[in-house]
């Protein structure tokens, strides 16, 4: 071999400065090429972490739904027996009211007709009734008239009966 097939063969052997070029390009290439191939797993696994989640919102947000529709439902269930009952109640108090009209109408008869007999015959007829019927004509009676009859009863019927009135004015407001 010849000094220029000699320097040939090594300048052939030796890199040239192209070639550590190349060579550091693959290097750095294939170091990028792992890096890459190494987080495209850790990609995936964020990427399939994020749908599980998404899927789970979805699921949790379409039960939440379900049960704003159930509890729409049970409100409006709710309203409708609030409004039934309420009518009720009304309808109820009318006939209460109107019970008490009637019964309050009755009395009054029967005090018309207790003011109409002699304090004696009143007296004697009151003091066979019961305590609370007693009672019932006597406070709706006129002072006067209740006045006599009481005079005209047994001291211990007046008394008792004189009682039940002085505690029924004190109860009621």
């Amino acid at each position: 071999m010849s000094k220029a097939e000699d320097r040939g063969q090594r300048t052939e052997d030796r890199p040239t400065t192209g070639d550590k070029k190349h060579r550091v390009f693959v290097l750095c290439l294939s170091s990028v090429i792992c890096l890459l191939a190494s987080s495209v797993p850790a990609q995936e696994d964020a990427v399939k972490l994020v749908e599980t989640k998404r899927m789970e919102l979805k699921e949790k947000e379409a039960m939440l739904k379900k049960e704003e529709e159930r509890l729409s439902v049970l409100r409006k269930e709710v309203d409708e027996k609030i409004e039934a009952y309420s009518k009720l109640l009304a309808q109820v108090e009318a006939s209460i009211k109107k019970v008490d009209q009637v019964k309050g109408e009755k009395i009054e008869s029967v005090v018309k007709a207790y003011e109409s007999m002699t304090a004696s015959e009143a007296a004697a007829r009151l003091a066979v009734l019961d305590a609370d019927i007693a009672l019932q004509i006597m406070t709706r009676m006129k002072s006067k008239k209740a006045g006599a009859i009481m005079a005209s009863m047994e001291p211990r019927k007046a008394a008792a009966l004189t009682k039940s009135m002085a505690n029924l004015t004190v109860k009621s407001p």
